[in-house]
């Protein structure tokens, strides 16, 4: 069920300033780099730009027709674009929502919503990869799980039978918008960590903003949550039908027998007493989780148990999510620097002492979002650090400057410590100290930009 032009004037009060009513709108983008014939862009305003400036753009492009919320009239060339299509509404991003809600009232069809403090992106592309094995699935890409990113996906909807998108937040009232657009039919609490506790101040209230996913959960939906985490074991909401997954407590859906080797890890899933085996090419108790959370959809949404186990043992993560690199060069990324937060960094570094290789080099950025929590967090990881044998360590930024002075404290060799103010200082000095059989972890909050720093050393190998 596509949206009109016409839908567009009655939904979000739009002027339509030259063009046709009738227009179909098929595809929609709010980004002139990548935008595709006929799609409709939509002028968002950024902190640095501002989308309006590039309507023209777009339409050179290939663009059927824009979406403006500032476009000054007086000097507005009615002839020149007498050929286009220009709509003109009060606030973009709002014009967004509206439009994602009314096409999801025309959907009648399972919306699968995943929220948590770390795993959200993963959780997502192992439900999806189960779902898909019995249906047309379509799932959030990369991590577009905010304001933005979830009104235009699932404005992406065509013929789909499920719908499983990601829902970030960095404070109160961000997943209430998200999950009353979406309106989720499954939900997922993934965990309850410190990702933005900076902003929140502390673990009680991002519990609080998480279950903000309920208010939008149809009155028949299920919400499923990690039994084991200690803020969502034993959760209770009124009205709200909760199904658990757990190792330690008992849950619903329990994974027993867990053997973690090098980069890869056996388990089994407890389905009423009946022992489903997963072998995972991965080696990490968090992907267990997942895992449970991933069946626990599957059966939901009526799956037999060899094609869950077919979903979950098949999946791609999506990028710079633990993705392991193997270079020329002979040494080993592990890509993991969409973003970074305490826990999730605790696991990357558990997952980098356990993959195979001749020195484990960790280059870590700043987390960001912490507040007063900062010095802390950072202190905790130079511990991680230590726990797990990392035998290079190099920082990079203004707060991980916290992990080096803790970690000397800890006795680490000075002569294995590197400190960058910025990425763009570190990457001549990096390709020379990586080794044959090295494997090096890339980590850090998203702004500190070690993404750079990977793509400079794969194109230096081209």
């Amino acid at each position: 069920m596509n949206i009109y032009v016409k839908d567009i004037i009655e939904i979000c009060n739009a002027k339509l300033i030259c063009g046709n009513p009738d227009l179909e709108c098929v595809n929609f983008s709010k980004d002139t780099r990548t935008i595709l014939e006929n799609d409709v862009y939509v002028a968002i305003k950024g902190e640095k730009f501002d989308g309006n400036d590039y309507y023209e753009e777009a339409f050179l492009k290939g663009a059927s027709a824009c979406i403006l919320d500032n476009i000054d009239l007086n000097n507005f060339d009615y002839q020149k674009y007498s050929d286009k299509t220009i709509l003109l509404v009060e606030d973009s991003i709002k014009c967004l929502w509206q439009l994602a809600s009314f096409k999801r009232s025309k959907y009648n069809i399972e919306v699968v919503a995943i929220t948590g403090s770390v795993g959200k992106t993963s959780t997502k592309d192992m439900v999806a990869n189960v779902l898909s094995q019995k249906y047309r699935v379509l799932k959030t890409s990369g991590n577009n799980n905010n304001h933005i990113g979830l009104p235009l996906t699932i404005l992406k909807l065509k013929d789909e039978e499920v719908l499983v998108v990601e829902m970030g937040m960095n404070h109160f009232k961000e997943i209430s918008l998200l999950t009353n657009i979406a309106k989720p039919t499954i939900a997922i609490i993934t965990n309850i960590g410190t990702s933005h506790v900076g902003n929140l101040g502390s673990r009680e209230n991002i519990l609080k903003a998480k279950l903000e996913i309920v208010e939008g959960l149809s009155k028949d939906g299920i919400l499923i949550v990690n039994n084991d985490n200690d803020l969502l074991h034993n959760l209770k909401i009124d009205n709200t039908n909760i199904l658990t997954v757990g190792i330690d407590n008992k849950s619903t859906y329990m994974a027993q027998d867990i053997k973690i080797m090098n980069e890869s890890m056996t388990f089994n899933v407890n389905d009423n007493n009946k022992l489903i085996n997963i072998n995972l090419n991965i080696g990490a108790t968090p992907f267990v989780y997942n895992s449970l959370i991933a069946y626990a959809v599957g059966r939901i949404l009526n799956l037999d148990e060899n094609a869950i186990k077919r979903g979950i043992e098949t999946v791609e993560l999506s990028k710079n999510r633990l993705a392991k690199i193997s270079m020329k060069k002979g040494y080993t990324i592990i890509d993991d620097t969409y973003n970074a937060s305490y826990d999730s960094m605790k696991l990357a570094l558990n997952i980098l002492k356990n993959t195979k290789g001749k020195r484990k080099i960790a280059v870590l950025g700043d987390m960001l979002e912490l507040g007063d929590y900062t010095k802390e967090m950072h202190e905790k990881i130079a511990s991680e650090i230590i726990n797990n044998d990392i035998d290079i360590v190099i920082t990079i930024g203004n707060y991980s400057k916290y992990i080096d002075e803790k970690l000397i404290e800890l006795n680490f060799s000075k002569d294995n410590l590197y400190h960058f103010d910025k990425e763009s200082d570190t990457y001549e000095i990096l390709d020379k100290l990586f080794e044959k059989d090295d494997v090096i972890l890339f980590k850090s909050s998203h702004a500190i930009g070690l993404t750079n720093i990977v793509n400079y050393l794969l194109k230096m190998e081209e």
